[in-house]
């Protein structure tokens, strides 16, 4: 293992786009030509002689019996300069919940667009529905690096045709959709062609292949610029007078924003209770700072009210306290998952971090057409759509915008009747 290998993050990226555009056997692609699957398991793929790469991911036994991807199917693999963990998201809009679960803590994302599904001869052609979704998707959700792949390009008439055009009406969606794209590349997961190694001189095009753009992406920068919110996932509680905690409580859970440190004031919420951070351990119970994104047990100076689902706050200045305020209405952008469809007056449980509230529909202000990226009046939304609306909440939440805060910023309703996720919420203010 070289040096930059050890020190360097992995990076975790999904595929997505729409069903059948070839994400599980580009997966499969770049796990073969990466040496990284073992001979008896690429044994256990043959398919009349031939290796179905897509099998490599599709592991339900409903996945491999209609050839179609259900669940997101993580793997990992590394090259000589980085590891990866790629997240197989399902294209059909019915699993659509998954793909944003798998977005929701990726660091980048590969959009697969089938260039044998559209009218690549065209100029201004159009776009799949669930090509523009899924984009969508990722743009709300604050994936940091997406990359567009024209896949199937062996399959056409005329590859170079295609990519121009297919390419460009990629790039004028992003600009529609205030979209940044870090590269728009052509590809043949089949063939292996400009996968992991590149093509030259083919479509055009004499960029990098798709791993090595993968290989110079960043990772999801953590959000411990902020003040500190750390959610309360679990109350220890040690008899052991030799431990470190001294026989106190230790809250374990993430830190959302913000860095815990020994000596630092926090507030709990809701019930408003003030300590002094007296130490912080890390999830393998060694001492010192915790970051963002990273879990975390905290012992607090003196004996306070902490139970699952509350929320430790810095307990900054007056003029910057958490929450600022706390608040029982928010405006949000939401994805809905439910196959019912989401009208004003239902209410829900909403999951804010571990804590749970009652949360009614009081306002749909519009859906946002994937067509022409513009919002529309709505009265409802239907499976799968994205709106903007306005929740009442039963008890108030330490809540920020989620273009600030992933964690603060982020809630999950879920129907009180059948316990099904019905929709993923993104505070806007």
């Amino acid at each position: 293992m070289t040096a930059q290998l050890a020190t360097r993050p992995a990076l975790k990226f999904i595929t997505c786009g729409s069903v059948d555009d070839g994400k599980s056997t580009l997966i499969g692609r770049l796990l073969v030509d990466s040496k990284s699957v073992l001979q008896d398991h690429l044994a256990g793929v043959q398919r009349q002689g031939e290796t179905d790469l897509a099998l490599l991911t599709d592991g339900l036994s409903a996945e491999r019996e209609q050839g179609i991807t259900i669940d997101v199917a993580y793997r990992y693999f590394s090259t000589e300069t980085r590891k990866f963990i790629i997240g197989d998201a399902p294209g059909h809009e019915q699993y659509t919940r998954n793909m944003v679960t798998a977005a929701s803590s990726a660091d980048a994302a590969v959009v697969l667009v089938d260039a044998t599904k559209v009218d690549w001869a065209q100029t201004g052609l159009s776009l799949l529905p669930q090509t523009r979704r899924h984009s969508l998707l990722l743009k709300l959700l604050r994936v940091p690096s997406v990359i567009f792949a024209i896949n199937k390009l062996d399959a056409v008439a005329d590859a170079t045709t295609a990519f121009v055009h297919i390419a460009q009406a990629l790039q004028q969606f992003a600009d529609d959709a205030g979209m940044d794209v870090n590269a728009i590349v052509p590809i043949s997961a089949l063939k292996g062609w400009n996968v992991v190694s590149a093509y030259p001189d083919w479509c055009h095009y004499s960029g990098p292949s798709l791993l090595e753009l993968l290989e110079r992406l960043p990772v999801t920068p953590a959000d411990d610029e902020g003040d500190l919110a750390f959610a309360v996932q679990w109350v220890e509680k040690f008899h052991d007078s030799a431990d470190t905690s001294k026989g106190r409580r230790v809250y374990w859970g993430r830190v959302g924003t913000g860095v815990a440190r020994v000596g630092d004031s926090v507030k709990v919420f809701p019930s408003g209770q003030s300590a002094v951070i007296k130490e912080v351990l890390s999830a393998v119970r060694t001492s010192g700072d915790v970051a963002a994104g990273h879990s975390a047990g905290v012992v607090l100076d003196h004996e306070v009210d902490v139970s699952r689902g509350d929320w430790l706050l810095a307990d900054a200045a007056p003029a910057h306290a958490w929450p600022d305020p706390a608040r029982n209405e928010l405006r949000a952008t939401i994805v809905w998952l439910d196959d019912d469809p989401l009208v004003v007056g239902r209410v829900y449980w909403a999951l804010h971090g571990h804590r749970w509230v009652k949360a009614r529909v009081k306002t749909i202000e519009n859906r946002i057409d994937i067509h022409t990226v513009t919002a529309m009046p709505a009265s409802e939304l239907q499976p799968n759509a994205i709106g903007q609306v306005v929740l009442g909440l039963q008890q108030a939440l330490p809540v920020s915008p989620y273009a600030t805060s992933r964690s603060l910023g982020s809630l999950v309703l879920i129907d009180p009747t059948s316990h099904h996720t019905a929709g993923a919420v993104l505070v806007s203010a």
